[in-house]
């Protein structure tokens, strides 16, 4: 039996998945999501990421960022990596795509804040 507890609500079910034959069986969990959670995450673990990238600008020397969708889990340090790497050099507005199709996943890095 695998036990997880579920992050994709409040409700922070603790759900348990037990494998029968080639089917899973999935319990505890209060709602829909927290079933499709448990299959994606045997399945296809994926995460957001939320961090910072540096920038050249002496009043906001680091930038919020995160992905525009979740990433494999499993990419997670090759894609901060990346993200470690890059320097701002403009000025720049929030849902700006700093690092596009980051690691080949499909997904871009985008601000959250701005730099004036």
């Amino acid at each position: 039996m695998v036990k997880l507890t579920c992050i994709v609500c409040p409700n922070s079910c603790e759900l348990n998945i037990e494998k029968e034959k080639n089917e899973y069986i999935i319990t505890g969990n209060k709602c829909k999501r927290g079933y499709y959670f448990a299959l994606n995450e045997l399945k296809d673990p994926r995460r957001t990421i939320c961090t910072t990238i540096k920038t050249i600008f002496k009043d906001k020397p680091r930038l919020s960022v995160k992905t525009n969708s979740e990433v494999p889990k499993n990419k997670i340090f090759e894609i901060m990596q990346n993200i470690n790497k890059f320097i701002l050099k403009e000025k720049i507005e929030p849902g700006s795509i700093v690092l596009k199709n980051v690691c080949n996943t499909g997904v871009d890095i985008i601000t959250t804040d701005e730099i004036e």
